[in-house]
């Protein structure tokens, strides 16, 4: 048997967490979860505050480890609503024309990053902005305009050299989740 791992990647408020569990309950598929938040708020951080490049790429390192221990601990096939290819996206949406980085520490967490993809992942899904927005407590804002630009670094980060696992796009105007199931 294959073993099938799959990643959805997207912005926030795209619907990964939903479609990933009810891919979940329709294919067997383990449903895994992971906590950016909780991370953030472990080391005393808030990840909806601006902060400098140092202190970004210290916590998406954590990101990164804490998801990839959670995803090593799983035996077998699973579906998961995060992927490196997301954490990298912010990160690099996080960084503007004023920003000071580190390029080694940025390229040393990329590489990271798509090494954590390439082995543990046979199989990334795109979720592009497409259903509608709805304001609900506790989640990401709803700024269209952020969320097509993290879509589009995450198309781009998929299409790079370092990425060896297979790439699907789900069309925006696959809005309905049976659909998307599909």
């Amino acid at each position: 048997m294959e073993e099938i791992v799959i990643g959805l990647c997207g912005s926030h408020r795209t619907g990964k967490t939903t479609l990933a569990k009810e891919v979940a309950r329709k294919t067997g598929l383990e449903f895994v979860q992971t906590s950016t938040s909780e991370v953030f708020l472990q080391n005393g951080l808030n990840p909806s505050e601006p902060m400098d490049f140092n202190t970004r790429i210290w916590i998406q390192n954590k990101v990164v480890s804490a998801a990839e221990e959670v995803w090593r601990a799983v035996q077998g096939r699973f579906i998961t609503d995060r992927t490196p290819i997301d954490m990298m996206a912010y990160t690099l949406a996080d960084i503007d024309g004023t920003s000071s980085v580190d390029f080694f520490a940025l390229e040393k967490y990329l590489d990271h990053c798509f090494q954590v993809t390439d082995s543990l992942f046979s199989h990334l899904v795109i979720l592009q902005p497409a259903i509608p927005l709805v304001h609900e407590e506790g989640k990401a804002a709803l700024n269209r305009a952020y969320m097509e630009h993290l879509n589009i670094l995450m198309q781009g980060l998929c299409s790079d050299g370092r990425l060896h696992c297979e790439i699907n796009i789900i069309p925006r105007h696959i809005i309905h989740l049976d659909d998307r199931i599909k």
